[in-house]
């Protein structure tokens, strides 16, 4: 277990060492770390990330190297938490064997919102998987047939370029906009039964607009880049809900893209929405981000020399 815990050629251990700032040493099955003087307390943490993960392992839980980033961040949050627990149970299996699971608190809560109530919302920056996840969600609730159907859907707003000005028709037009949601779908589903299911209409991939009028019963619905949409669109979205159904909306309120006077459906929603029961909000910050260590290293690099003003 101890090897699976250091990594191949210790790299877990490296990886460690480096995004907290020790060194790690491996003595056989031991590992001694050494902390800068004066920063007994990051040693502690490392020796609390090291033993989490190896719990983690004895139940029999793969560690990767992604894993060492994400249970550091945890603990550096709450240093109590349960790295297991946030990590426990796969969402989806992809088709290259790979499992999506949470991989911080917010995640965590995230999907059991999506569980436990008719509509969630996540609110977020970039990179914090809340697109990825509900797709997972979704296409994880098709296989085990609690819905019939998944419907994605964002809205199609021009950021620089209008629609009419770009070449080909009108679904070569709104495609670019829909590409995330294709990005996520393939990566869970074998390219061809994701145009199988498109033709059953199991799945559905849509402009916003397309929406209107339509009642969407059994179907796990999800509308993406939400902060994009009018009061008017939201509310239009938000009344397709039927018996069966879920949905998650989600969207980053710093990324709006509508003309400077208009208001963003999605700041209403989150305003007269509060409380109401079978409607939950989930709210994800940039220690959600899920990046490569390379690129956290390059952001703060770079937040060290806008600091110093060079």
């Amino acid at each position: 277990m101890a090897s699976q815990l250091f990594g191949p050629h210790n790299q877990h251990l490296k990886l460690l060492g480096e995004r907290i700032g020790v060194t790690i040493e491996s003595r056989g099955n031991a590992v001694v770390i050494d902390a800068p003087e004066g920063e007994e307390a990051k040693a502690d943490l490392a020796s609390q990330v090291l033993s989490q993960l190896y719990t983690m392992i004895q139940r029999g839980k793969s560690v990767h190297p992604q894993d060492v980033d994400f249970a550091c961040r945890i603990l550096e949050r709450q240093p109590t938490a349960d790295v297991g627990e946030v990590f426990k149970g796969d969402v989806y299996t992809t088709s290259g064997k790979r499992t999506v699971s949470p991989k911080s608190l917010n995640q965590r809560e995230y999907l059991d919102a999506i569980k436990d109530s008719d509509m969630t919302f996540g609110i977020g920056p970039a990179g914090t998987g809340k697109t990825y996840l509900a797709v997972a969600m979704a296409v994880g609730a098709l296989a085990r047939r609690e819905v019939k159907r998944i419907v994605l859907t964002r809205p199609a707003v021009e950021a620089g370029e209008k629609l009419g000005f770009l070449p080909g028709d009108l679904a070569e037009k709104i495609n670019p906009y829909l590409r995330p949601l294709y990005d996520a779908l393939h990566d869970m589903l074998d390219f061809a039964k994701v145009q199988d299911y498109q033709e059953a209409g199991i799945i559905e991939i849509a402009p916003l607009a397309f929406m209107r009028g339509r009642t969407l019963n059994d179907a796990f619905i999800i509308l993406d880049e939400a902060q994009n949409t009018t009061p008017e669109q939201m509310k239009m979205f938000l009344t397709r809900l039927g018996f069966g159904s879920k949905a998650v909306i989600t969207g980053d309120v710093t990324q709006i893209d509508l003309p400077i006077h208009a208001k963003s459906g999605l700041l209403q929603a989150r305003k007269i929405l509060d409380g109401v029961k079978g409607v939950k909000f989930v709210n994800f910050d940039e220690h959600d981000v899920i990046r490569h260590p390379l690129v956290g290293r390059i952001v703060r690099a770079y937040d060290v020399h806008e600091a110093s003003g060079k």
